[in-house]
């Protein structure tokens, strides 16, 4: 073992249990989160979700988690992590601008009744932004997952979930923890209501 890499990854696991415990906080977040999804669900509505890198990983795993399952057997849930088709995405960035990836498509796609996921470490995203930006104005629930660097876009979304922290590791490690605890109600809410054929 390197002299001071224990240390080094000790710091590091300390800190992310701070900001797990500092999460605590965010729950009646994640929980209006969940229960707005569940409601749009409910009504016929689709996931629509998004994010860049990391953040992409985490829309696709949200996705994953709704049409596959979480814990329990139930049917699949109506999800889509708008930067899965290659095709689309790079036809509008080279067409228009990278900028415009995800708000085309959610100009294109989402409806009142549904409900748009971003995830931004940085709240900063000109991707994220829009894409959120035009989920408000097609009347869809707008859902920023972020920082406390993305004040600007979680007060810019009609829900948010804002990670207390500022390095990008310890903020994508809470999104998949918030993210999680979102699948485990809807999952629940799935299964208990019938939703499982």
């Amino acid at each position: 073992m390197t002299t001071g890499l224990g240390g080094l990854l000790d710091g590091q696991l300390e800190r992310h249990s701070e900001v797990a415990a500092a999460m605590r906080e965010q729950l009646p977040n994640v929980q209006a989160v969940a229960d707005e999804l569940i409601r749009r669900l409910a009504g016929g509505g689709v996931l629509y979700t998004f994010g860049n890198g990391g953040s992409a990983a985490d829309a696709q795993h949200l996705a994953g988690e709704l049409i596959g399952r979480y814990l329990r057997e139930r049917r699949p849930l109506p999800a889509v992590a708008l930067i899965g088709d290659s095709a689309v995405v790079s036809c509008i960035a080279n067409d228009y601008s990278y900028d415009d990836v995800f708000s085309r498509q959610v100009t294109a796609l989402a409806r009142p009744q549904d409900m748009v996921v971003g995830f931004s470490t940085s709240g900063t995203s000109p991707t994220v932004v829009n894409g959120l930006a035009a989920a408000r104005a097609n009347g869809a629930c707008s859902v920023a997952f972020t920082s406390t660097r993305g004040k600007d876009l979680a007060a810019a979304a009609d829900l948010a979930v804002v990670v207390p922290a500022e390095e990008t590791a310890r903020i994508q490690e809470m999104h998949v923890l918030a993210l999680h605890l979102v699948s485990e109600l809807v999952d629940r809410w799935a299964s208990d209501t019938g939703e499982n054929r």
